[in-house]
C-alpha cells in the first residue's frame, strides 16, 4: 500500500503562494524575542519546508525520553515524542475521559505552567520549535515555551556510569533543577494547529543541549513536540589512534548525517533514509512518485555527519518495499580537501561533477532486501589525495521506495 503524502512540487507551489501574499514577511513573522535570542514564526504550510534538512531531535526514534513532567492526568506526556502525526479517535473514552493522542494535564493549575523534561538520545543544536496541538480545540495549551541544559554525563560523581547518569537524570527532572536557559520564549498557540518558529541569536546559536523542558501556560494539551536542529557527531573514545578508528556508519543521524536534497518525496521523506534501525513499515523509508518518463531517474543527497577516511561498505535496505522498490540503484561519493570540507558550507548539486562512483555500476534491487556493497563491489573507497568524503548521493532507476541507506566508513 502506498500512503499519500504532499509531493515536492505542490510544498514548493505553496512556499510560492504564501510568499506572495507576505509583503514584508520580516515584520510579520517575528514574534516574541528577547534579547539574546531571534524568534521568527513560520507560517504552517512552510513548516516542512522550513526544517526539511534539520533532524527531529526529540523523537524516540533518535532515542528521546520523557523524564519526568508536573501533569500527565488526561494523556501521556510520552505521545509528545511519537514521530507519526497525531491521530484522532472520535466517540472513544477512558475513565479520565475523552481519549487523545498528546499530553494533556488537568484544569485550573495553581502554577504559572505545567512542564515536561526531555532527555535527548543525542547532543543536539537547536534551530527550530514546532509545538503541534492538533485535536486539542477549546482545551489546547494557550502558550508555551521551551527550555534546555547539557549535562556531560556522569558530572554528578561517583558510581559507575551507569549509576551517574541515572543520578544526573533524576536531577535534570526535579521540579528544582535550576540550570535552565530559554531556547524559545513564551509564545502564543492556537486550537488544532501546527505551529512552529526559528530561533537564533547569541542566546542559542551554536549552543549543545542534553535535556529540554517543554513549558505550557498554564495547562492543557499538546499532541506533538518537535525540535528541529542538528545532532553534534559523538567524539571518538579517549586515546583511539587514528588506525584503530572503528567503523561507523558516517550517514546516520546520530551521528549527525541529514538528507540534505532530493528530486521527489511524493510517498515518503528522505529524512527517514538516515534513521537508526530498520523502521516498522513501508511509511517510514523514502519513496518517489511513479516516473512515466523514459530514462527518468530520482536521487536523494546526503550530508554525511562524520567525514570520512574511508568507505567501506554501503547498504541500501528496501524492507517493506516489496512490489514498489526500485528497479536498481547507484551510489557516488563526494570527496574533499580536509580544510575546505571542515570550512565550507557549500553543498554539491546533484548534476555537478565531481560524484565519484562508490559501487560498481547500476546494482539490481529485490524486495524488502539488506543490499550490502562491499570488497570488489566498491570501486572506491579511499579518495585520492588524501581527500575526505563528505557527501553521497544515492540514485534510484527509475523511481520506487528505499528504508535506509547505511555508509559504513572510518572517519577522519
Amino acid at each position: 500500500m502506498e500512503i499519500p503524502s504532499i509531493s515536492q512540487e505542490a510544498l514548493d507551489q505553496a512556499t510560492a503562494t504564501i510568499s506572495e501574499s507576505l509583503p514584508d514577511r520580516t515584520t510579520l513573522t517575528t514574534t516574541n524575542s528577547t534579547p539574546s535570542i531571534s524568534v521568527h514564526k513560520i507560517p504552517t504550510p512552510l513548516i516542512d519546508t522550513t526544517f526539511s534538512t534539520h533532524t527531529n531531535l526529540t523523537t524516540t526514534v533518535l532515542g528521546a525520553s520523557i523524564l519526568g513532567f508536573s501533569d500527565e492526568y488526561f494523556a501521556a506526556a510520552a505521545n509528545l515524542l511519537t514521530p507519526t502525526p497525531a491521530v484522532r479517535k472520535p466517540g472513544v473514552y477512558v475513565h479520565t475521559g475523552a481519549w487523545y493522542d498528546g499530553w494533556e494535564t488537568r484544569r485550573h493549575n495553581r502554577n504559572p505552567f505545567d512542564w515536561v523534561v526531555i532527555k535527548l538520545g543525542c547532543v543536539g543544536v537547536v534551530e527550530g520549535v514546532e509545538v503541534d496541538t492538533s485535536h486539542f480545540n477549546g482545551n489546547e495549551a494557550p502558550e508555551a515555551g521551551l527550555e534546555g541544559c547539557f549535562v556531560a554525563a556522569g558530572s554528578e560523581g561517583g558510581g559507575s556510569s551507569a549509576d551517574a547518569d541515572a543520578d544526573d537524570d533524576r536531577g535534570v527532572a526535579d521540579e528544582s533543577w535550576d540550570k535552565w536557559e530559554e531556547i524559545l520564549p513564551k509564545q502564543a498557540c492556537g486550537p488544532s494547529q501546527r505551529q512552529a518558529w526559528k530561533v537564533g541569536g547569541r542566546g542559542v546559536e551554536g549552543r549543545q543541549w542534553t535535556h529540554l523542558r517543554l513549558k505550557m501556560f498554564p495547562d492543557g494539551g499538546i499532541a506533538r513536540l518537535r525540535v528541529y536542529g542538528r545532532v553534534v557527531s559523538p567524539p571518538l573514545p579517549g586515546g583511539t589512534a587514528a588506525a584503530e578508528r572503528p567503523l561507523e556508519d558516517l550517514a546516520s543521524a546520530l551521528n549527525g548525517g541529514v538528507a540534505i536534497e532530493c528530486s521527489d518525496q511524493h510517498f515518503g521523506t528522505k529524512s527517514n533514509l538516515v534513521l537508526p534501525g530498520r523502521g516498522k513499515d513501508m511509511g517510514d523509508g523514502w519513496e518517489t512518485a511513479r516516473s512515466r518518463v523514459l530514462g527518468h531517474t530520482d536521487w536523494v543527497i546526503v550530508k554525511l555527519g562524520l567525514r570520512g577516511k574511508s568507505i567501506e561498505k554501503v547498504i541500501v535496505d528496501t524492507k517493506d518495499f516489496r512490489g514498489n522498490f526500485p528497479r536498481a540503484v547507484r551510489v557516488e561519493g563526494w570527496p574533499q580537501e580536509p580544510a575546505k570540507a571542515a570550512l565550507s558550507g557549500e553543498q554539491p548539486r546533484a548534476d555537478q561533477a565531481g560524484w565519484v562512483s562508490l559501487i560498481d555500476g547500476e546494482k539490481p534491487c529485490q524486495a524488502d532486501t539488506e543490499h550490502v556493497f562491499e570488497g570488489d563491489e566498491l570501486v572506491a573507497s579511499v579518495p585520492l589525495e588524501d581527500w575526505v568524503w563528505t557527501h553521497v548521493k544515492m540514485t534510484l532507476i527509475p523511481d520506487g521506495g528505499v528504508k535506509r541507506l547505511r555508509v559504513m566508513g572510518r572517519r577522519a
